[in-house]
């Protein structure tokens, strides 16, 4: 007898049932159809926080080239500061794109 799982003639798993583990109630509803990014929300975090995350790396790197020895906080901190700030500042800015892109699509998609 031939196991249903195996052969040429085998249907795929539906998303449903894939990654079972841990999972105690299959997916209902049309959740994967329906589910929508709140584009403009994003849109407009990316837009608020890009430019503070850009003055804030820039506030830090000053401030850490003017620090002398001794000084508190040194100028350790203060340059990773500027650091966290301008992976914030870039992770902003592609948001930011993916964003436009998108909305220009689902725009394009409405025409």
């Amino acid at each position: 007898m031939r196991d249903s799982r195996t052969g040429p003639g085998r249907e795929p798993v539906p998303r449903a049932r894939s990654g079972m583990v841990g999972r105690r109630n299959p997916r209902t509803g049309t959740e994967p159809v329906t589910a929508r990014s709140p584009l403009k929300l994003r849109l407009l975090m990316a837009s608020v926080f890009l430019p503070l995350f850009v003055a804030g790396t820039v506030l830090f790197a000053v401030w850490a080239a003017g620090s002398k020895e001794g000084d508190s906080p040194g100028s350790g901190p203060l340059t990773l500061l500027a650091v966290i700030c301008g992976a914030l500042a870039l992770t902003a800015a592609l948001d930011l794109t993916v964003v436009r892109r998108r909305l220009r699509r689902e725009r394009g998609a409405a025409d």
